[in-house]
C-alpha cells in the first residue's frame, strides 16, 4: 500500500484514505482494496504464516495474500475452494441489485472452515466491495445496547460514504457468530442514512453472517433447502457448508496434501488443522494425534503437562479461547531456562499447541491455544481418565491465572466456561416444525463435572459447588459466579438457605441488575413450590419473600434505561426488556393459590377479594395470618395488571427474529388470571360476540373495543347486547351502540392510551383523499408520543405486529383485524414471520379484503395525502424506501401508529411487490 490504504468504488476504481480513517472505525476491521500491495515480506515470515494456518491457527488476510502470491508465482496452488464458494459469491453479487441492506447467511459446523470460506470470498471481492469484519463486540447478548448497535451502523455508513459522492460503494460486512445480537442493525443503518440525509446511489451494506450451527440444525436446513430455496427465487437466505467433504473436495485436499508434503516434508504430519478436515474429521486421526497423552501420570505432573491440561479445558469448553504466550512461559519456566522458547518447553506436546498473532498486535500479545477443538476435547477425556479431572484443572486455572487478573478476555472465557448455559435445542427459523427453545440448567462443564463424563469417575455435586465457590471468591466483584452457585444450590441440591445466601451476595455485587435480582426471587419461588408440608403461615412467608424479590427485579428493569442508572454506570443496559420479574410474580401467585386452597377452600374467596381475611380468620384457624393482609389484598389487582401486560405483549409484538417461544407463558398467565380474577363482563361480552350471529370482522373489532371500556360501561353494553339478541337486526344495532359509546371518548387526548388513539385514527380515516374531520397527522403524532410513554420500553427490539388494516368495506366492515386475515389464510398467528416478510400480501384473497392507498417515497419516508394534508407513514419494510417514486400500499396500524405494508411501484401490477431479504 505504497500510496496508502485504498477503498474500492462502485465504478471499480479506488479512493485512498488515510490510516487515521481506518483507526477511527473501532468496530470494523477493514480489508482494503490494495491490502499488502507494494509491500515486501521476509519469505520465512510468509512460510511461517502458512505453516501456522495449516497447523490450526485462525485464518487472517495475510494467509490469503501469501496463498494468492504463491499461486501467481507458480510456487504453490491457491487456497482450496470449498463447495459453496461459487454459490456464496454469486449470492453476494445478486445482492448488489437489492435495496439498502440485505443479508446472506453461511451456515456451518464448528471448525469445518466456515470463517475461512467467508474470508476467502471477501478477499476475492475486495476490489468490488468495501469489505470489513465486525469486531469489538462481546458475545453476551445482554450487553449489546441500542447505543452499541447505533455505533456499528454509524461506522458502516462512514465506510460506505468514504471519499466523494461519486466514490460510494457497498459494504460487505462479515458478522461472525453474532447474528442474534444485531437484530436491529439494518433498521439502525437506515435511520443513520436518513439522519445524515445521504442519497445512497447503491445498496449500503450486505451482511454476511457466518453462523455456527449444530449438526441437527444443518440437517434440518438441508431438508428444506431443495424444496424451498431453489424453486422460490434466485436470492437464497443461506448457504450451507457441509462438514464432510464431497468427492471433488476430497480430491482437491488429497492433491493439496501431496503438495504440502513436497514443500514442508515431515512437518505436514503436525498440520492438524488441515489434516483433520482432510480426513473428514476422522476420530482415528484425532486419537493418534493425542497419543502422547495416553499414559499421563496422575501425580508429579510437570508444569508443561499441567499447562496442556489447562489449554485443553479452555478450548474444549470455550472454542476460540486462548492464553497469552507470556502467561504460558511464566507458568512453565524454571530457574536457568529463561531462554528456552515455549515450543521447546512444551515438548513432547508442542505439536498439539499453536502460537499465533492477530490484528497486527505486538509480540507480547501472541496467543496460545490447542491446534483444534476436537484435539482439546479428546485430550480432556484422556486427562480425566488418568485422574486429572476437569474440576482439578479448573481449580488450577482459577488459582494460577485468575488471582491477579488484569486481562478481561480471560474473565470472559471463565464466565463462559462456568456460567454460560447452552440451548437444549437450537431454533430453526425456517422449518415449520416448532421446537421449544429451552436453556440447560447449568454450563456444560458444570454439568459434566456433576454427572460424570466418558466413563471417568463421577466427580459429583460437591466438586461443582467447590469450583463455583472458588470462582465467586476469586472474582470478588463479579455477580455471575455467586448467581450460578445460587442456581446450583436451589435447582440441584434444594438447599434454599445457601441458595439465598449466594443470591443475596450476587445482588450485592450488582444491585442494579434485574436478572440478578430475579435469581433471588427464583430461590424463594422454588422453595415455595417444592415445600409440600408447610402450613399457611409458612406458605405466605415464602410467597412474600419471593414476591418482594420479583417486584424488585421488575422495578429495576423498568428503570434500567433511566438516566440515574446510566450515571451510576454500575450495570450494562440491555436493549431487551426483561419480563422475568412479572412472570415470576405470577408463578408465585399461582403456587400460592393452589397451596392455600388445598389447605382450605375458604382461601378462594379471600384471594379473589370476595371476603376479607379478617372476617374468616376463625375458619382459617390462625389469627396470626392477619399480618399478611396487606399482601393478600394486593394480589388480585396486581395479577390482573400483569396478565393484561402479557396479553398486550403477545398481541402487539413478536421477536424480531424467529418464532415466539413464550406461548407457555401466555397459557400460564391465563390460568392465573382465571383463578384470581375469573370471568368479568369483558370476557362474558366477548364470548357473547363469538356465540352470536356476528361475522369474524365484527367480532374482532368489537372485542378490541370492549377491552378499552370501564367495568360499568361494559355491564351496560352487556345488558343491551342481551336485549338486542331478540332483534332481527341485532348485529347492526349492537355495532352502532358500541360505537356510539366509543365515540364519546373521541377525539382522544394526550392522557388516553395508545389503543384509543389507534381506533380514532381508524374510524376517521377517510375512504379517499377527500374531506377529513380531524388532522390525522396530528393524531398520529399524539399516538406515537403516547406509545413512547406507555409501551416503548417493553417492546424495544421487538417487531410491532399490525393490529388493524383499512379494508374495502363500509363502517365497521372497513376495519380488518389481523386475526381475520390469518384465519382467512388458515395459518397460525406465529406463522414464519408472515407480517415482517410480507409474503402474506401476495395472497389474492387478502388483496380482495384490503384497500390500496396512493403515496410517495422520498427521503427514506412514505407520505400520503389525507383530507388535503400530507401525513408521514412508517414503512414495514424500510428497505423499500431508498429511491424516490410513486407507490401504493396497504395501510395497517400497530400500537405505535400507521404503517405502510406491501409497498409497490404505482405502475407495477400486484405481483410485483418489493421483496427484500
Amino acid at each position: 500500500m505504497a500510496n496508502g490504504p485504498a477503498l474500492s468504488t462502485a465504478k471499480r476504481g479506488e479512493v485512498y484514505v488515510g490510516s487515521e480513517f481506518r483507526d477511527s472505525l473501532t468496530m470494523l476491521d477493514i480489508l482494503h482494496a490494495n491490502q499488502f500491495e507494494g509491500e515486501r515480506y521476509d519469505p520465512e515470515l510468509e512460510r511461517k504464516a502458512e505453516e501456522n494456518f495449516y497447523r490450526g491457527a485462525p485464518p487472517n488476510w495475510f494467509n490469503l495474500y501469501v496463498s494468492e502470491k504463491a499461486a501467481s508465482d507458480g510456487t504453490a496452488t491457491p487456497f482450496i475452494k470449498r463447495d459453496g464458494y461459487e454459490e456464496l459469491e454469486e449470492q453476494i453479487d445478486l445482492r448488489r441489485e437489492c435495496p439498502l441492506t440485505s443479508t446472506i447467511k453461511l451456515l456451518h459446523q464448528q471448525r469445518c472452515g466456515g470463517t475461512t470460506l467467508a474470508m476467502q470470498v471477501m478477499w476475492d471481492l475486495r476490489k468490488t466491495f468495501r469489505c470489513a469484519v465486525l469486531t469489538g463486540l462481546t458475545s453476551d447478548i445482554t450487553k449489546i445496547t441500542n447505543e452499541v448497535v447505533a455505533k456499528v451502523a454509524n461506522e458502516i455508513v462512514q465506510l460506505f460514504t468514504a471519499g466523494s459522492r461519486n466514490d460510494q460503494n457497498t459494504v460487505l460486512l462479515l458478522v461472525d457468530h453474532r447474528e442474534k445480537i444485531l437484530e436491529n442493525l439494518q433498521d439502525s443503518i437506515i435511520t443513520e442514512i436518513t439522519k445524515q440525509k445521504i442519497d445512497a446511489g447503491y445498496p449500503v451494506v450486505i451482511l454476511l453472517k457466518c453462523v455456527r450451527s449444530s449438526d441437527e440444525v444443518i440437517h434440518q436446513k438441508e431438508g428444506s433447502y431443495n424444496q424451498k430455496e431453489k424453486v422460490t427465487r434466485e436470492l437464497k437466505k443461506y448457504i450451507i457448508l457441509e462438514k464432510s467433504l464431497s468427492d471433488r473436495e476430497q480430491a482437491d485436499f488429497k492433491k493439496k496434501k501431496e503438495e504440502l508434503g513436497r514443500r514442508f516434508g515431515d512437518q505436514c504430519e503436525q498440520f492438524h488443522g488441515f489434516n483433520i478436515l482432510q480426513s473428514n474429521f476422522s476420530e482415528g486421526y484425532i486419537r493418534n494425534a493425542c497419543a502422547t497423552l495416553e499414559h499421563i501420570e496422575r501425580r508429579n505432573r510437570p508444569p508443561n503437562t499441567q499447562l496442556v491440561a489447562l489449554l485443553c479445558l479452555l478450548n474444549a469448553y470455550v472454542p476460540g479461547s486462548y492464553l497469552l504466550e507470556s502467561q504460558c512461559l511464566d507458568f512453565v519456566r524454571h530457574e536457568g531456562d529463561h531462554n528456552l522458547s515455549l515450543e521447546d518447553q512444551m515438548q513432547p506436546f508442542s505439536h498439539l499447541i499453536i502460537t499465533f498473532q492477530e490484528d497486527g498486535r505486538a509480540e507480547k500479545y501472541k496467543k496460545v491455544r490447542m491446534a483444534h477443538t476436537m484435539i482439546a476435547q479428546c485430550c480432556t477425556k484422556l486427562f480425566a481418565k488418568a485422574g486429572v479431572t476437569r474440576s482439578k484443572t479448573t481449580r488450577n486455572l482459577l488459582n494460577y491465572f485468575c488471582r491477579d487478573l488484569t486481562h478481561t478476555w480471560l474473565l470472559d472465557f471463565v464466565k463462559d466456561m462456568l456460567t454460560k448455559r447452552e440451548m437444549k435445542k437450537e431454533e430453526d427459523q425456517d422449518n415449520s416444525t416448532e421446537m421449544k427453545k429451552e436453556k440447560e440448567k447449568f454450563s456444560r462443564l458444570i454439568r459434566e463435572i456433576t454427572e460424570g463424563k466418558d466413563n471417568e469417575k463421577k466427580e459429583g455435586e460437591r466438586q461443582s459447588v467447590a469450583i463455583l465457590e472458588l470462582a465467586s471468591n476469586t472474582f470478588g466483584q463479579i455477580s455471575n459466579f455467586p448467581q450460578a452457585l445460587a442456581r446450583f444450590y436451589y435447582k440441584k441440591l434444594q438447599n434454599y438457605n445457601l441458595a439465598e445466601k449466594w443470591a443475596v451476595e450476587a445482588l450485592k455485587r450488582d444491585p442494579q441488575n434485574s436478572i440478578v435480582a430475579d435469581t433471588l426471587g427464583q430461590v424463594h419461588k422454588n422453595h415455595l413450590m417444592n415445600n409440600e408440608f408447610c402450613e399457611p403461615r409458612e406458605i405466605l412467608q415464602l410467597a412474600e419473600k419471593a414476591i418482594k424479590a420479583f417486584e424488585k427485579a421488575e422495578k429495576l428493569d423498568e428503570n434500567e434505561d433511566g438516566p440515574e442508572v446510566r450515571e451510576q454506570g454500575t450495570t450494562d443496559i440491555s436493549s431487551f426488556y426483561n419480563y422475568n420479574g412479572k412472570f415470576g410474580y405470577l408463578e408465585v401467585c399461582n403456587a400460592l393459590y393452589d397451596k392455600l386452597v388445598n389447605k382450605n377452600e375458604t382461601w378462594k374467596n379471600v384471594l379473589t377479594k370476595k371476603v376479607s381475611m379478617g372476617s374468616v380468620l376463625k375458619t382459617l384457624g390462625d389469627n396470626k395470618l392477619l399480618r399478611f393482609n396487606k399482601l393478600i389484598v394486593s394480589l388480585r389487582d396486581k395479577v390482573k395488571d400483569k396478565c393484561i401486560f402479557f396479553e398486550k405483549y403477545r398481541t402487539y409484538s413478536k421477536p424480531n427474529m424467529g418464532k415466539d417461544y413464550l406461548e407457555f407463558i401466555f397459557k400460564y398467565t391465563s390460568e392465573c388470571y382465571q383463578k384470581y380474577v375469573g370471568d368479568i363482563a369483558k370476557e362474558q361480552l366477548i364470548q357473547m360476540f363469538q356465540e352470536g350471529n356476528l361475522d369474524d370482522q365484527s367480532v374482532e373489532v368489537l372485542s378490541f373495543l370492549v377491552k378499552q371500556y370501564t367495568q360499568s360501561e361494559l355491564e351496560d353494553v352487556t345488558t343491551k347486547f342481551r336485549e338486542m339478541c331478540l332483534s332481527a337486526d341485532s348485529e347492526t344495532a349492537l355495532v352502532n351502540n358500541i360505537l356510539t359509546l366509543f365515540r364519546g371518548k373521541m377525539p382522544s387526548s394526550k392522557k388516553d392510551p395508545p389503543e384509543l388513539h389507534m381506533f380514532t385514527l381508524l374510524w376517521y380515516w377517510p375512504v379517499n383523499e377527500g374531506q377529513c374531520d380531524y388532522d390525522l397527522s396530528e393524531l398520529a403524532q399524539k399516538m406515537l408520543k403516547c406509545y413512547e410513554n406507555t409501551y416503548k420500553k417493553y417492546f424495544q427490539n421487538r417487531y410491532l405486529l399490525p393490529v388493524f388494516f383499512i379494508g374495502k368495506g363500509e363502517g365497521v366492515k372497513r376495519i380488518v383485524h389481523r386475526n381475520v386475515i390469518e384465519k382467512h389464510l388458515e395459518v397460525r398467528p406465529d406463522w414464519s414471520d408472515n407480517w415482517k416478510k410480507e409474503e402474506i400480501f401476495q395472497n389474492s384473497d387478502v388483496q380482495k379484503l384490503l384497500l390500496r392507498l396512493d403515496g410517495e417515497v422520498r427521503n427514506y419516508k412514505v407520505y400520503t395525502r389525507v383530507g388535503g394534508r400530507e401525513i408521514e407513514i412508517n414503512a414495514n419494510l424500510r428497505n423499500s424506501l431508498w429511491k424516490k417514486h410513486q407507490v401504493t400500499f396497504y395501510l395497517g396500524f400497530t400500537i405505535r401508529g400507521p404503517v405502510a405494508f406491501g409497498i409497490q411501484n404505482k405502475t407495477a401490477d400486484t405481483a410485483g411487490l418489493l421483496q427484500t431479504m
